[in-house]
């Protein structure tokens, strides 16, 4: 199946509402660890050009965008999506590649980070280069963690002082401190070649 997998702008903003009730459904299904997310906040990320969607056809398959915290010290990249139907396809990983590629050109001097539930993230961040961590290794910026409040688990989170949670902290380093050969931009150009 032949994806379309672009930096997101104003021409997909009609997208934020789908995406918001997709975040929503899967919360449902999975019943832990998704932050709620607004639709005029993932309006914002596209204006910005922070963010990645995938379309088949025209039709939303995906999307992942960028965040940054602590003065562009460290970036997320938060919300990986996928529709139900398009799942399987290997869709996840070539949208987590991308907006990865595209955080490390776009902030060469961040850390990369991310928190998730999904043993499917945390393989796929594995690849890129990502490795775990505690929590007191990632930003430690109140806007980040106050936008857990959403999820089932912020009790755990913040009964535990932000040191631990559900999540599973993950941290890559960032792209000046990479070494000169380095597996993940091999494997993120092989990646380039197939999309």
């Amino acid at each position: 199946m032949e994806f379309e997998i672009t930096v997101a702008n104003d021409s997909h903003l009609g997208y934020a509402e789908e995406l918001c009730q997709m975040y929503e459904q899967s919360a449902k299904e999975r019943g832990t660890g998704i932050a709620k997310r607004d639709p005029e906040y993932i309006r914002k990320k596209m204006k910005q050009q922070n963010a990645i969607i995938a379309l088949q056809n025209g039709v939303l398959a995906g999307f992942c965008y960028i965040e940054t915290w602590s003065h562009e010290k460290y970036v997320a990249n938060s919300g990986l999506i996928v529709a139900h139907e398009y799942r399987g396809e290997g869709l996840a990983k070539k949208i987590k590649r991308k907006v990865f590629k595209y955080a490390r050109e776009k902030y060469p001097s961040a850390k990369v980070f991310g928190i998730t539930t999904s043993l499917a993230v945390m393989k796929i961040n594995y690849e890129l280069g990502y490795r775990p961590v505690t929590f007191s290794e990632l930003t430690q910026d109140d806007a980040f963690w106050n936008g857990c409040q959403s999820c089932p688990n912020f009790d755990i989170l913040t009964r535990n002082n932000r040191k631990m949670c559900l999540c599973t902290g993950m941290l890559a380093p960032s792209k000046e401190e990479m070494p000169i050969i380095n597996l993940s931009h091999l494997i993120l150009q092989e990646e380039d070649a197939l999309v």
